[in-house]
């Protein structure tokens, strides 16, 4: 495969300090730093990295807006920018953006010049405070169409169809999930024991975290949406402690074939570096679906339902009562 038209993408894990900001961002840096020393031209990290994400559930209103910041002219958003510009490389990160009285789950493209792209996540629940988003973000980024989903919103195949369809050749999905309470067998909860053990034994750990617990349960979907749509997918999720619980990290590149091309697997902060060629699109399955598409038979897909959407995990959130 020619790489004349190559990309080189970075995704990143790291073990996020719920509402240490200042840690998180030192951590971005310093990822950010070793991607690009490996190769890297744009650099990636997961859903809210900078403030993290699962302990905002039992935030009060208030609580979540004194975390928030707005975008693009916050003190994280400038951080990422001079990051960028100290690396030369953009970054995709994410963080709780304040607009007006409204709050959003939003992942954040800037370079070092600032704002290249916001994507604010559609489908919001971890708090009763976030808003939705709206619209699909695609943009233009080092000479290639990009997308971003966040968490959430790829596992609704229709959301990475459409961001497909708008153009995108490059997906990014970042994430924070893995190691949840869930109906399917196989999956659940990680003991924390085996986090603070890993490095006098590794192996059970990996068995957890590569099983259907973590990644066994990531490679039933996340190939899938790569594949089907013809699109390089960037998965980014934490590693470690994430509010009490153990996130399988597993951050990836996949091809437009479904195939993983680069992946994080250390136990702790890493950074993979993937080659993205525009030859795989070209000759992928998902482009021939796209091109064999019938839209005068999808009216189903679009009829309200009978009841107003809503968006709810498979496992118990942890809100407040004061919420």
């Amino acid at each position: 495969m020619s790489s004349n038209r190559g990309l080189r993408v970075a995704a990143c894990q790291f073990e996020n300090r719920d509402a240490d900001k200042t840690y998180n961002l030192e951590r971005i840096r310093e990822l950010t730093r070793d991607a690009v020393a490996a190769g890297a031209q744009v650099v990636s990290f997961h859903e809210c990295c900078i403030p993290a994400y699962s302990f905002v559930q039992p935030l009060s209103r208030e609580e979540l807006s004194d975390l928030a910041e707005p975008v693009p002219d916050g003190p994280s958003t400038r951080a990422l920018s001079e990051i960028s510009r100290e690396f030369g490389a953009p970054i995709l990160a994410g963080l709780i953006e304040r607009d007006g009285d409204r709050l959003f789950n939003a992942h954040l493209c800037v370079d070092g010049d600032g704002l290249i792209a916001r994507h604010r996540k559609l489908h919001a629940f971890v708090s009763p405070h976030l808003t939705s988003g709206d619209s699909y973000t695609v943009f233009d980024l080092l000479g290639w169409k990009c997308g971003i989903l966040t968490c959430y919103d790829n596992n609704l195949p229709e959301n990475v169809r459409i961001t497909a369809l708008m153009g995108a050749e490059i997906i990014f999905m970042p994430h924070v999930t893995g190691c949840l309470p869930s109906a399917m067998p196989g999956r659940g909860l990680v003991d924390p024991a085996l986090w603070q053990n890993r490095e006098t034994d590794p192996v059970s750990l990996r068995m957890e975290l590569n099983g259907p617990k973590g990644r066994g349960w990531l490679m039933r979907w996340l190939p899938a949406r790569a594949y089907e749509n013809g699109v390089y997918a960037v998965f980014t999720n934490p590693i470690g402690m994430d509010y009490g619980e153990v996130r399988n990290g597993n951050a990836m590149v996949l091809d437009p074939f479904g195939e993983v091309i680069a992946e994080c697997h250390r136990l702790g902060d890493d950074a993979c570096v993937g080659l993205c060629t525009r030859d795989k699109i070209d000759v992928s399955s998902g482009r021939r679906y796209l091109r064999a598409r019938r839209p005068e038979l999808y009216g189903k897909l679009v009829e309200p339902p009978p009841e107003p959407p809503v968006t709810t995990p498979g496992w118990n959130l942890k809100h407040s009562a004061e919420t």
